[in-house]
């Protein structure tokens, strides 16, 4: 709109514009904030049930591994019996002092394994406490996400609800724009939203902060339809403003 339009709109009617565009930009943030809340919520969870698996695969793991040192210390146990009954059959004393010296290296070697065993037993105590604290926060989380997905729902609810009557406010409002500005005015709020109108602060846009020339302020103070030269948007004078 060229600063030498002669078209007059109200500052009241620009001012309680810019406030509903305003609502609007808040409700429809607030409403978008949900799903993403919901989405982060989701993230949370699948992070716990990750961990869970994780340590049930490393649980499963350490048992498989003490399993299998248990046979071996079976089998070596039953390997020195037998090396045991072999010794004192033993028929000249090179056999005799060779067997001596086997059994003594695999009671050596069970000895370790056995220590093992033991390491291994503690780590699976370790992993069978960390498993009920991974499958109570998994279970934590869950919980927080029904709630939230609740909450989210509710809240948005009452954010629509009041979107649609700030919306209608906005339509009735929009009814006293002049008829010639109109298609001017739906295109920059399509493409600025609430930026679309700004208040005129300290001789300045409010939106971009363009210093405005006398000219400008004397016609905003007669009514006079005047968009700021930097930003476009539709400027009006604050209430405060005593014409």
């Amino acid at each position: 709109m060229p600063s030498d339009s002669k078209i007059e709109i109200s500052a009241s009617l620009l001012r309680k514009l810019h406030r509903i565009h305003r609502q609007r930009a808040d409700l429809a943030a607030q409403i978008e904030r949900g799903p993403r809340q919901i989405k982060a919520g989701e993230a949370l969870v699948a992070k716990a049930d990750a961990n869970l698996l994780s340590l049930k695969e490393a649980l499963k793991k350490a048992n498989l591994l003490s399993d299998d040192k248990q046979l071996q210390l079976k089998s070596r146990e039953a390997q020195i019996d037998q090396l045991q009954t072999k010794l004192n059959t033993a028929a000249s004393n090179r056999e005799f002092n060779l067997l001596k010296e086997q059994i003594a290296a695999d009671k050596q070697a069970n000895s370790v394994l056995s220590d093992e065993i033991l390491e291994a037993m503690d780590e699976i105590d370790g992993l069978e406490t960390k498993l009920k604290d991974v499958t109570a926060e998994l279970e934590n989380q869950d919980n927080d996400q029904k709630n939230r997905i609740t909450e989210v729902e509710a809240k948005t609810s009452e954010l629509n609800s009041e979107l649609a009557r700030v919306n209608s406010e906005l339509e009735e409002s929009e009814k006293q724009i002049p008829g010639e500005v109109m298609v001017e005015y739906r295109r920059v709020i399509k493409a600025k939203g609430e930026e679309a109108l700004a208040p005129v602060e300290d001789g300045s846009c409010g939106g971009c902060y363009q210093v405005l020339t006398t000219q400008y302020i004397d016609r905003l103070r007669l009514s006079v339809l005047i968009r700021c030269p930097t930003c476009n948007a539709f400027l009006y004078m604050p209430e405060s403003t005593r014409v």
